[in-house]
């Protein structure tokens, strides 16, 4: 496990507490390792599918989820594997912004979405002040080895960028949260994150969002 990066494969109590009770199949797209799909399968007993494309740690997965297709989701041919509306619920945690075409792999995953199901997202927000702080008055792109400027990442998205993924897709969002934070990096003085919240008043709240967390339906 230590050759995974820690925040790929981290618990993600913020994804988990958006997932309501009564959910019985979830379409868990980049389960990383499947710690994310195990808390929910403990905590609400559904029945979780993951789609992963690293081999290593779809491996890992596999002990914890139902099934691991071990595949490249901008590829992948998922009605080979399932009916249409088959899940209750879909999620991209820190996914989207990884993809070439997120765009099309909504859509089209959404295709397997239940009439009342949900969609579940994770997705970091470029418009943070540490993005245009570097830019700037620094002249400088920050490549990071995870967060917002992970130098994986493909696709960048502000809220606005967001709103319009998620219709591009016919979904409705029904719920938008904030995960605050000043530092955007690890840092030393990272205890000052906790306190982020409370300068995010008014204009300045865009700034200080490290992440969006989106609930959607169609």
């Amino acid at each position: 496990m230590e050759k995974f990066k820690p925040s790929y494969i981290g618990s993600r109590n913020d994804i988990l507490k958006l997932i309501p009770h009564g959910i019985r199949r979830v379409l868990d797209v980049g389960c990383s390792t499947g710690t994310l799909g195990e808390s929910i399968k403990r905590r609400i007993g559904a029945e979780v599918v993951g789609i992963e494309l690293d081999e290593e740690m779809a491996k890992i997965a596999k002990l914890k989820l139902d099934r691991v297709i071990v595949e490249d989701v901008e590829v992948i041919e998922l009605k080979n594997y399932y009916p249409f509306k088959y899940f209750d619920c879909i999620v991209f945690a820190d996914v989207l912004e990884h993809l070439k075409d997120p765009w099309k792999v909504l859509k089209e995953t959404t295709k397997f979405l239940s009439d009342d199901g949900i969609v579940v997202a994770s997705i970091p927000n470029v418009r943070h002040w540490d993005t245009i702080f570097n830019l700037v008055f620094k002249g400088y792109w920050p490549y990071r080895e995870r967060g917002i400027h992970d130098k994986t990442h493909l696709r960048f998205f502000t809220l606005k960028n967001i709103k319009e993924l998620f219709q591009s897709s016919n979904l409705q969002i029904i719920r938008i949260e904030r995960k605050y934070r000043i530092i955007e990096g690890p840092h030393k003085l990272g205890i000052i994150n906790v306190l982020s919240k409370y300068f995010a008043l008014l204009f300045l709240k865009e700034f200080l969002t490290f992440q969006y967390l989106v609930v959607a339906k169609k």
